[in-house]
């Protein structure tokens, strides 16, 4: 498994510190982010699923955590629109250039507007996908605002 990612490049060139972690990627995971969370003994609520959808028609990234679900009606309300529905996977992966299971929200193809769940602010780090499937980023959560140029709110249920 490759180390180095358009993700991990993208941090690296702003300077933002993060440490690596690779686990076994189940690909019959019901919750691939659970299962990463599983796999490397870390608390689910600081494991961050990215998840890519349209809110009115416009391509957006949410990265939550893996045990909780993104409300609909606030990730629409987070962007200043009406309503939100999540991305075809193959869509994803044709605008992030990732392949789902691993997509991160850093070094995507196109840039896309980022929300993150703000209690995810509160975690002393959190782990996001590392661009791989089986490879995940340990950084600060404010780390992960600022290299994605994000909003926090909340989005989940």
């Amino acid at each position: 498994m490759s180390k180095t990612t358009r993700a991990t490049q993208a941090l690296a060139s702003l300077g933002v510190k993060f440490t690596l972690h690779a686990y076994d990627y189940d690909p019959d995971a019901d919750r691939i982010g659970l299962q990463a969370a599983q796999a490397l003994g870390v608390e689910p609520h600081r494991m961050l699923k990215t998840l890519m959808a349209e809110v009115d028609g416009r391509p957006v990234c949410a990265v939550v955590p893996s045990d909780r679900e993104v409300s609909m009606k606030k990730l629409a309300a987070a962007f200043g629109g009406k309503a939100a529905k999540m991305m075809r996977p193959a869509d994803a992966e044709r605008l992030t250039g990732y392949h789902v299971g691993g997509i991160s929200p850093f070094g995507q193809k196109r840039r896309v507007p980022v929300a993150i769940e703000q209690a995810a602010l509160g975690e002393s780090s959190v782990f996001v996908n590392g661009g791989q499937r089986g490879l995940q980023i340990e950084l600060d959560p404010g780390d992960a605002v600022k290299a994605t140029a994000a909003i926090a709110c909340a989005l989940t249920v």
